[in-house]
């Protein structure tokens, strides 16, 4: 699933590639993809592309006053067309493709857009046409953005003071800071050194400035990371720099211990015994004594 960095690489692709074009119109093919009706989707067409924004994992096209909103969820992708002319008619039902959005032509005559495809049986992938971001549920319900100047080491202390969550789990609630996932808060324990187990209410102030550090480093690296790449590329699997999510079984960068992991019913976590529980492996989570 895209996360933050990559949601707002996509975001800085947009804005390069499709602000100054105009919504020509927009195919709709899974239906269920279409969240809203009022404003309808055809109100679109015509209106010209003057922003793109990021909401924590959520990506808004601001078309002079109304918004194309997009969450990819865990099997959508936006994949750029650098020129529709000639694409064949969407057919609903059939393939991936779940929403097509036409721009004007260019100066060089190509007529650009991107579409979303999802690709798998949870079909999650949301779009919603909004006057306003915030009309949004998901989006008027996110926690502070993690990478805004007002993100402070006292807003996290606030956070996870007296909280009875796993600090894995609070991290990638949405409603408590936005934009961070599987992947991320995997990568933002390691460098805290800190146990996913752990709980939230019991961290130090000095931990909890450790963990606001390493969310704020990790996150900012791994967007300069994403900044520059196609957008194809933002949406792979594996996510180059990482250094415990997905490599299970590997040899830590930082210790040399072997990447571990534990399963879930629909996902699983990485984490290095060394740098994060004290060398102790976590076998099972409800098995597993919580590291402090």
């Amino acid at each position: 699933m895209p996360e933050l960095p990559e949601v707002e690489a996509l975001a800085e692709f947009l804005r390069e590639h499709a602000v100054g074009h105009a919504v020509v119109g927009v195919d709709v093919t899974a239906f269920q993809a279409l969240k809203t009706v009022d404003p309808p989707v055809t109100a679109l067409a015509g209106l010209l592309v003057t922003g793109v924004a990021r909401h924590g994992k959520f990506l808004d096209v601001d078309c002079v006053g109304l918004h194309f909103v997009t969450h990819l969820a865990r099997g959508g992708r936006l994949r750029w067309r650098d020129d529709l002319t000639g694409a064949r008619p969407v057919r609903p039902g059939k393939g991936p493709l779940a929403v097509r959005v036409r721009l004007s032509p260019g100066e060089d005559g190509r007529a650009p857009g991107f579409e979303l495809t999802e690709l798998g049986t949870q079909k999650r992938l949301a779009v919603y046409v909004v006057r306003d971001p915030e009309d949004v549920p998901g989006v008027a319900g996110l926690g502070p953005d993690p990478l805004a100047e007002d993100f402070t080491p006292s807003v996290l202390k606030t956070i996870v003071g007296g909280s009875r969550t796993q600090i894995k789990g609070l991290l990638r609630d949405q409603k408590v800071i936005a934009g961070i996932g599987n992947a991320y808060s995997d990568e933002v324990l390691h460098v805290a050194k800190m146990s996913p187990f752990k709980i939230a209410g019991t961290l130090t102030d000095g931990q909890v400035a450790d963990l606001h550090d390493a969310i704020v480093s990790t996150l900012r690296d791994a967007v300069g990371r994403a900044r520059g790449q196609a957008a194809k590329d933002l949406q792979s699997d594996r996510k180059p720099g990482l250094r415990v999510h997905g490599r299970t079984g590997e040899a830590c960068e930082v210790c040399g211990d072997t990447i571990r992991e534990v399963s879930f019913a629909d996902s699983s976590l990485q984490y290095c015994p060394t740098c994060q529980t004290g060398g102790k492996p976590l076998a099972d989570r409800r098995m597993s004594r919580l590291l402090k």
